[in-house]
């Protein structure tokens, strides 16, 4: 069976996403979120969803706070959410130096060093805070980097965004069986992976794990690549300090991780990521449905997009 070409459509809407990543690429990180400054209101006023899900989030996360401070939250964590979109053609298309010079400090890099030192893998947990895309810039420029991969509902952007990805030397592995095999090589060679801990996975590879007191379904991906490996964890966050740049900051993950009980080490994960997102709980991405499989499991649906049910 042949691959299906992308479709005109498709190919139009990659060419113009692509003009205006080349175009932003061009501008300063303070221009950038000037404009996500405007357009954090607007999608929570207009795009029903991505405000709906924040909110709900948030309400799980901050229970204490009122209606007004969550609005409030919500529409800062939208601007930032907003301000990685722009900056896509920044961590992807600007010269390398102009990418390594808005990167301000790196906290951390020490946690790396020694296991590598001592010949361990590292994994990294990256969640969808800050600006991944810059973490992971700097990640492939200063070690051997393999992540895994997943091509784009637009299929005209697949060979943009692999080549932004791949461009400082990361290594891109599919989501499946080989990719995982991928994985596993790596570490076995002493280098770093990239995980996202964050997304949820398809039933039957992950378990149910609490993520700020709610249950979440969490991959089970590491406790398998740890046991296999005895690589070190730590968590990886791009932390951007709007309209000049990125802090770098690795921190160790807990220690849950290393459990070899799938839903101990997803916990875990979670409270790894719950440990980022304290950094500046505003920049991390909760448009994201990150409690959907529980709907779907408590519903008995195969999918649980509408938000009413979430």
């Amino acid at each position: 069976m042949t691959e299906q070409s992308p479709s005109k459509k498709s190919l139009f809407l990659a060419r113009t996403i692509t003009s205006l990543w080349k175009l932003l690429a061009g501008w300063s990180l303070a221009a950038l979120w000037r404009i996500a400054m405007l357009l954090g209101p607007l999608v929570y006023r207009f795009s029903k969803r991505e405000r709906q899900v924040t909110q709900i989030n948030l309400e799980v996360v901050n229970p204490e706070a009122t209606a007004s401070q969550r609005k409030a939250l919500a529409i800062q964590s939208l601007r930032h959410s907003a301000a990685t979109m722009l900056e896509l053609g920044h961590a992807w298309m600007a010269a390398p130096n102009k990418v390594e010079t808005s990167i301000l400090s790196v906290h951390g890099r020490d946690k790396l060093d020694i296991a590598r030192a001592d010949g361990r893998g590292v994994i990294v947990l990256a969640p969808h805070f800050g600006n991944w895309e810059v973490l992971n810039f700097w990640l492939s420029s200063h070690f051997p980097f393999t992540a895994m991969y997943e091509p784009p509902k637009i299929a005209g952007l697949e060979p943009v965004i692999r080549h932004g990805r791949e461009r400082m030397g990361a290594r891109l592995v599919p989501t499946n069986a080989r990719g995982v095999a991928a994985l596993l090589k790596a570490l076995k060679r002493s280098e770093a992976i990239g995980i996202l801990p964050d997304q949820e996975p398809n039933w039957g590879s992950g378990v149910f794990a609490p993520f700020y007191g709610r249950d979440a379904y969490t991959a089970t991906l590491l406790p398998k690549l740890v046991a296999r490996t005895q690589a070190r964890v730590v968590t990886g966050v791009a932390l951007r300090v709007p309209g000049k740049g990125f802090e770098i900051h690795f921190l160790d993950a807990d220690e849950q991780v290393y459990s070899e009980d799938d839903v101990v080490s997803a916990s875990g994960v979670n409270a790894s990521v719950e440990a980022s997102i304290a950094l500046d709980p505003v920049q991390y991405q909760w448009e994201y449905k990150r409690y959907r499989k529980v709907i779907e499991q408590q519903q008995g649906l195969p999918n649980a997009d509408d938000f009413r049910l979430y």
